[in-house]
């Protein structure tokens, strides 16, 4: 292929590209003062904003950035909580790091700062609810942190993340059970059968797959999760089914198995 021809099937792409795409209208500067940083590389602010449906063919959006904001919390939250609680164990720290990194707390900070009206989408999909998809919100965050990280180094990146999670690491007085230890407890108490989970999807490159799983308990209705890997979607699906099972009354007596005595 020619240099010219090249350029052209670039251009093409590029075009295609913002056909599909469904930018919104916003004001960076407001959106820069919800993060608490000023982008001396406007691109790395569009980049974490760009949905993987709105890019270019080939192109993964924020997906990479993703991957490195994910790093980049996991290590200023860790720092965080052994600062906070320095006479606790290892075990509740990292109960309580898992819960401070998952999808529901990425999902709530990301809304919380009103990212999903930020964020580039193909046509179509802001109105199918993309935007207020937690999953979605989740990677965002995640890229938004890493964004902030490159442009500036890790301070600019320890001042965000501080700033939105410092609130959420306080309000926690005892370490959060793990979601699906919870689930499990929660159903093995009404003498329900155990959850039950199931991947349903699996997709993306092999560098970074993406799992979709659900979770059932018998006599309530399942609840989904996605996450990196089988253990993460678990833990988000848990997670959803867990917000469920706790606004419920008391399961009937019917609903409950019995166990016949020997």
């Amino acid at each position: 292929m020619t240099a010219s021809s090249r350029r052209s099937a670039e251009d093409v792409s590029a075009k295609s590209a913002k056909a599909r795409a469904e930018a919104p209208s916003f004001d960076r500067g407001a959106l820069e003062d919800r993060i608490g940083h000023r982008f001396a590389s406007a691109d790395l602010l569009d980049r974490a904003l760009l949905h993987a449906s709105a890019a270019k063919r080939g192109d993964r959006g924020n997906e990479r950035l993703e991957f490195l904001g994910d790093r980049v919390l996991g290590l200023i939250v860790a720092d965080a909580l052994l600062a906070r609680f320095p006479g606790e164990r290892e075990g509740s720290i990292a109960r309580r790091h898992a819960s401070l990194v998952s999808q529901p707390v990425l999902a709530r900070v990301a809304q919380a700062i009103g990212l999903g009206d930020f964020l580039t989408f193909a046509k179509g999909e802001r109105d199918a609810g993309a935007a207020s998809n937690p999953a979605i919100l989740a990677d965002a965050i995640e890229a938004v942190i890493a964004a902030v990280y490159l442009d500036g180094g890790l301070e600019p990146a320890r001042a965000f993340v501080l700033a939105q999670w410092q609130p959420l690491i306080v309000e926690g007085s005892t370490p959060p059970s793990d979601p699906k230890t919870a689930l499990q407890e929660w159903a093995l108490a009404r003498g329900l059968a155990l959850p039950a989970y199931r991947v349903i999807k699996s997709e993306g490159p092999a560098h970074s797959p993406r799992f979709e799983v659900t979770v059932t308990i018998d006599g309530i209705a399942p609840a989904a999760g996605e996450g990196r890997s089988k253990r993460v979607a678990e833990k988000a699906a848990a997670g959803a089914l867990l917000a469920v099972v706790q606004t419920l009354g008391p399961m009937p007596v019917a609903a409950k198995r019995t166990r016949r005595r020997g």
